[in-house]
């Protein structure tokens, strides 16, 4: 079976390529799935033609991967280390000055690898050091300073150890707090972005500042916590995927790559995994396009877990800066 050639699109600030499709790696209650079922799950993955791979320190999926990786080296699946993208993220307890840098070496040495394609910021959120965990405990929530934290990342970019770095969950207010300090711009905003919440505001603001737009939760997450059936069953997607012989997640991953979007999804499934990537030979009509952009607004995932009375973000308002 011949792996499906997926477009690529390059980063600001590096020289790097990244797949605009990605397989993402979180499993949620994190941790669950077994470390072969998350291996064998990568390996597939890369034999049919997914380059990109999402990871976090939260996920504890990064073993898993790394050995995926050893794994389909040595199957000649890929011909080196090099024909992959990898994403991993820092996570809320390390977004701290001076505790960024060993948390990248630990993901590196967890990984197996010498560096990461893409380094993210997993949240514009700082927890006191402790576990990597979530929930969060509430009261354990302080305010981050993105100054200092965004400098840290810098040097990690700098060291050769992160390729190109980003953030993920940032408004448009917090990005232009980071933007107005950064010596190198964030390459990437990895943010829930999916037919029902189309993010158009940061979409237009990312692309103006040269920032790449990430979307996670492309299909409404369904199965974890935070996921909604809003997506997958919204009627104008049923009526144009039932029009075109597609499914809503095929329309829903075509609507997002044709708006310039990288987009992750996660399937196990063989089947579904390769129909995921069978989005490249055909295009959504402008009539298509145009009752999307109609389909009412609403965000799946508001992270209530981070809205604290007495921490930094008191309301929701405070934590996306109205973009809700």
């Amino acid at each position: 079976m011949a792996a499906i050639n997926v477009p690529e699109s390059k980063l600001s600030s590096t020289q790097k390529l990244i797949p605009m499709v990605g397989f993402g790696t979180a499993e949620y209650p994190f941790g669950t799935s077994t470390a072969d079922c998350m291996r064998e799950a990568i390996v597939e993955a890369m034999r049919v033609g997914y380059r990109h791979f999402d990871s976090a320190a939260l996920y504890q999926s990064e073993q898993s991967l790394g050995e995926a990786i050893e794994e389909a080296l040595s199957l000649g699946i890929i011909k080196s280390r090099d024909d992959l993208f990898i994403t991993t993220k820092l996570w809320c307890t390390d977004a701290h000055p001076q505790c960024v840098l060993p948390a990248l070496n630990k993901s590196l040495k967890t990984l197996g690898l010498e560096y990461v394609d893409l380094y993210l910021i997993h949240w514009p959120v700082s927890v006191k050091m402790g576990v990597h965990e979530f929930p969060v405990k509430k009261n354990e929530i302080v305010p981050m300073d993105i100054k200092l934290v965004w400098e840290d990342m810098e040097e990690c970019h700098n060291l050769g150890l992160a390729k190109a770095i980003g953030v993920s969950n940032f408004s448009c207010k917090k990005l232009e707090l980071l933007l107005s300090t950064a010596k190198i711009p964030p390459a990437v905003n990895q943010v829930e972005m999916n037919p029902i919440w189309q993010q158009k505001k940061l979409r237009e603001f990312c692309e103006e500042k040269g920032i790449l737009i990430m979307a996670y939760s492309t299909l409404g997450a369904k199965g974890t916590p935070w996921g909604q059936t809003w997506v997958m069953d919204c009627e104008v997607l049923h009526q144009i995927a039932n029009e075109k012989g597609k499914t809503i997640a095929q329309v829903c991953l075509r609507w997002a790559y044709e708006k310039g979007v990288s987009v992750l999804v996660k399937s196990f499934n063989k089947e579904r995994m390769k129909a995921n990537l069978d989005i490249f030979d055909w295009k959504l009509t402008n009539e298509e396009v145009q009752k999307i952009s109609q389909i009412p607004q609403r965000r799946g995932f508001p992270a209530l877990e981070f809205i604290f009375e007495d921490g930094p973000f008191k309301t929701v308002e405070d934590l996306w800066d109205g973009e809700i």
